[in-house]
């Protein structure tokens, strides 16, 4: 018994070293590329002379920043999106920002599944995950997350942590996660496309849908949220 102690103390002592590590190796690449791709990114012009200077590295590190921005799940994914439409064109853009995310979807994913919350809490405080209460193990909470997805404006670096706590597939996550991204990244893109080419007209309406959207997809996503925060209640 001493010994099967001793065994999942060494397991628990291994965990909390590689979420550290891990976490660690995030601030690195924070700092190291991180600081610069923000700074490029928020004037677009010098974003894509950057990107074409470093060419396919340039592409590796817009792909690593993007990975960073969900796994910290604090940086806003908006500017890198209308950055790639800047600097790739709008199926480039929206096909390196759509892999990206889906990446580090099923990064964070995998370390859930291996970790548990102890992982989940190194990025998103206890008090956020205890306010979702969307996440169900039913088709039906798979459905809504898509739906989910598939607005802009809810919180999808959110929703990344806490799929990986439910008995949802990898396979469906990829799908959800792949998909249901798109429409977001799309208008973005497109918004940084028109920006690139001097169609402001068509960036004031591009803004403009996706603020509308943002808004509907809050409310929704709250009101979803609600709902289901009502129906657990009730049931308990």
């Amino acid at each position: 018994m001493e010994n099967k102690d001793k065994n999942t103390n060494r397991k628990y002592i291994a965990k909390i070293v590689i979420a550290i590590l891990t976490l660690l190796l995030v601030v690195v690449i924070a700092y190291s590329i991180g600081r610069p791709l923000v700074r490029f990114v928020s004037d677009p012009a010098k974003f894509r002379d950057w990107v074409n200077e470093k060419g396919f590295l340039g592409v590796l590190a817009f792909i690593s920043m993007n990975i960073l921005q969900v796994l910290l799940a604090v940086i806003p994914g908006g500017p890198f999106e209308v950055g790639a439409g800047y600097a790739f064109g709008i199926v480039r853009g929206t096909l390196i920002c759509d892999f990206s995310m889906t990446l580090a979807g099923i990064i964070i994913f995998l370390f859930v599944r291996r970790f548990g919350m102890r992982f989940v809490e190194l990025f998103v405080s206890r008090e956020k995950v205890e306010s979702v209460h969307i996440l169900k193990s039913s088709r039906k909470s798979e459905s809504i997350i898509f739906l989910l997805f598939l607005i802009p404006g809810t919180p999808k670096d959110l929703l990344s942590y806490l799929v990986g706590l439910t008995d949802m597939k990898l396979s469906h996550w990829i799908f959800i996660s792949a998909i249901g991204r798109i429409p977001a990244i799309f208008l973005s893109v497109l918004s940084g496309n028109a920006l690139n080419e001097s169609d402001y007209v068509k960036v004031a309406v591009m803004f403009a849908v996706m603020i509308v959207l943002s808004i509907f997809g809050v409310v929704f996503y709250n009101i979803k949220n609600k709902k289901e925060s009502d129906t657990d209640s009730t049931n308990n």
